[in-house]
């Protein structure tokens, strides 16, 4: 298997983060920061890490944007000017995945004018997430999948339990697909894909695909 190659720019908490979180899964990350520290601190589990101002556009071709799978540039809280520049610099030179990090939704609109692929906002994406889970027992977590579509674990609502997919209806009644069930067999947790006759049990947690707000209509207004 041929080892994906990753290039993240700034290591404040969210660059340190995603930084370890894909070498930890096998990706050959390089590092990118301009303050020392930072760069000493990821040094250790990343392939390379640099010390150097990314938006120094002799620098920064330097990193070879174009041979890697993904750049990730992650200053967003530092420097707005300085993440638009890399952006576009790395566009430029021909990345051919650029994820960009927005603070709010007037640099996410720049941040695709001058050609991110995609952009995220980890403050945002935390509390919406947070906020579902505190609002609306049962929810484990959730994902969105682009703008329309959400991925959601949750524990399975009390009504559900005995009845089967064909009994519940899920698609027709609410939206919702199931497609996956965390159960435990045997003293150990399996997933497995759902049968359309399997009776939801009482520990179940199930993973499932919707549009936003149609969980909250499914835990608010019955199974």
């Amino acid at each position: 298997m041929i080892q994906k190659q990753a290039l993240v720019i700034g290591l404040g908490q969210f660059g340190m983060t995603l930084a370890r979180a894909l070498a930890a899964r096998g990706v050959e990350v390089m590092a990118v920061d301009v303050v020392p520290e930072r760069v000493q601190l990821v040094s250790a589990v990343v392939s390379e890490a640099a010390c150097f101002d990314a938006s120094d556009e002799a620098a920064l071709l330097r990193t070879a944007p174009a041979s890697r799978d993904i750049c990730v540039c992650a200053l967003g809280d530092e420097s707005r000017e300085a993440a638009i520049l890399v952006t576009a610099l790395l566009r430029q030179m021909g990345a051919r995945h650029v994820v960009s990090r927005a603070t709010d939704d007037l640099m996410e609109r720049i941040l695709r004018l001058v050609g991110a692929h995609d952009v995220v906002n980890p403050e945002r994406a935390f509390g919406e997430r947070l906020a579902s889970r505190l609002i609306l027992s049962g929810i484990l977590d959730e994902l969105p999948l682009g703008r329309d579509l959400m991925i959601t674990e949750l524990r399975a609502p009390r009504d559900m339990i005995g009845r089967t997919l064909i009994e519940l209806e899920l698609p027709r009644r609410f939206g919702i697909t199931l497609v996956a069930i965390r159960r435990v067999v045997n003293g150990e947790g399996t997933v497995a894909v759902p049968s359309p006759r399997d009776p939801v049990q009482a520990e179940d947690v199930l993973i499932v695909v919707s549009r936003p707000g149609a969980i909250q209509v499914l835990l608010e207004g019955g199974g």
